[in-house]
């Protein structure tokens, strides 16, 4: 049996433990909740961007090299939430963050911004305009969820707006690299020929093409994923897993 003075300790170091999670605990909060205030805000001065420029030239086009540096930016920095998952900051999966996030910079840095040619297309605009209103509705819910002030518009937003944006957005992202196929090909771009020094033979075009596919699978996955959170969520239901 323990002594007393041994259950003095114990609790002392168990009160320390508590303590230091709760410090950390409010460090993590503090941190989570000022980097969803600035990405809220980030987006909301693309989306005045974008609102002023079509009001000033009433046109798309020119629209993508107007916002470009914020975009990409804003949209690179979101690197931090594989970085959250990693550690433990969310509950939220790694791999399935690092897809999404990976695949909105990729989308930013080497098909957009690589090729000039597409950067006046109306694809552009279209899934501009659909990352932006995901993200101001994601990022402030994330927020007012931290914050403990959570308005039901902006749940009701975050878990409904998506039935139209996210295959919108699809669309757009998939008619993007539709268009920058041809100047691919054409220039060679990112592409490896053999022979060379590595031995290594790679093709940019056919990357593209690949990608373009993996659409096919991954769309419906992630669409049907969101509506169980939506159900449960939005509806309280109970949403059980069925194993493969």
């Amino acid at each position: 049996m323990a002594s007393s003075d041994e259950d003095g300790v114990a609790a002392s170091d168990e009160k320390e433990n508590n303590n230091k999670k709760g410090v950390k605990g409010t460090v993590a909060t503090a941190w989570l909740t000022f980097y969803n205030i600035a990405m809220t805000a980030g987006w909301l001065v693309l989306a005045m961007a974008m609102m002023r420029f079509y009001m000033q030239k009433g046109t798309h086009k020119g629209l993508y090299r107007s916002i470009a540096r914020t975009l990409k930016f804003f949209q690179t920095f979101a690197l931090v939430e594989v970085g959250h998952c990693a550690i433990g900051l969310v509950r939220t999966s790694v791999i399935v963050t690092g897809v999404q996030v990976s695949s909105r910079i990729f989308m930013v840095w080497f098909v957009t911004n690589s090729i000039r040619q597409i950067q006046n297309e109306g694809s552009v605009v279209l899934f501009l305009v659909v990352w932006t209103l995901t993200e101001i509705t994601r990022y402030s819910y994330y927020t007012f969820n931290l914050l403990h002030h959570l308005p039901y518009f902006i749940k009701w937003a975050r878990y409904t707006l998506f039935i139209v944006l996210y295959p919108l957005g699809v669309v757009g992202e998939l008619l993007t690299i539709h268009s920058a196929l041809p100047f691919v090909r054409r220039s060679g771009m990112y592409s490896m020929r053999l022979p060379n020094k590595y031995n290594v033979s790679f093709d940019y075009y056919y990357c593209l093409v690949v990608i373009m596919l993996s659409y096919i699978p991954l769309f419906p996955q992630l669409f049907f994923h969101m509506l169980r959170q939506r159900r449960r969520v939005l509806h309280g239901e109970v949403i059980v897993e069925k194993d493969d």
